[in-house]
């Protein structure tokens, strides 16, 4: 059976005021090497999306896109410093086609807490911290399919 599973990466470094150019560098890097390890776990890439970042509004446009994307968050102690991590620059979104892709993704992604994630996962690799592990991966098929929507909208996802 065919699961698609959402994916957002983090550029860690681009905090700040750092230049666009050096954000973009940065996020490029993060996407190929996840990019890498989510094609050597035998999962496809079906869609990408790398938002184009408009400097006046871009912070207060991205900050209501994580607030909508963390509703479900958003009685947690956490959630504004997620939302204000999650839109302080640009992210990676894609969709990842595989058997068991949700399970494959999120074992190839790590534990939350980059300190106990395992040699080889995304977030051993580029996580932080706790907060800061630069991935983001569904937990199940249903919120796959849920998350996919709200990146790519109802178009037909294609291979």
């Amino acid at each position: 059976m065919r699961f698609e599973a959402p994916l957002q990466l983090r550029d860690q470094a681009a905090i700040g005021d750092q230049r666009q150019e050096v954000r973009g560098h940065r996020l490029a890097g993060v996407a190929r090497a996840a990019i890498q390890v989510a094609q050597n776990a035998g999962l496809r890439i079906q869609r990408q999306a790398v938002p184009r970042v408009d400097p006046p509004g871009f912070r207060t446009e991205h900050r209501e896109q994580a607030e909508a994307f963390y509703a479900v968050h958003s009685e947690r102690s956490f959630y504004g410093d997620l939302c204000e991590y999650m839109s302080s620059s640009p992210v990676v979104a894609q969709v990842l086609e595989g058997e068991n892709a949700v399970a494959l993704h999120r074992e190839i992604m790590g534990a939350t807490n980059p300190a106990n994630a395992a040699d080889g996962t995304i977030r051993k690799q580029f996580g932080l911290n706790v907060q800061e592990n630069s991935v983001h991966g569904s937990d199940s098929p249903e919120n796959a399919a849920q998350e996919i929507r709200f990146f790519f909208g109802d178009m037909d996802i294609v291979g």
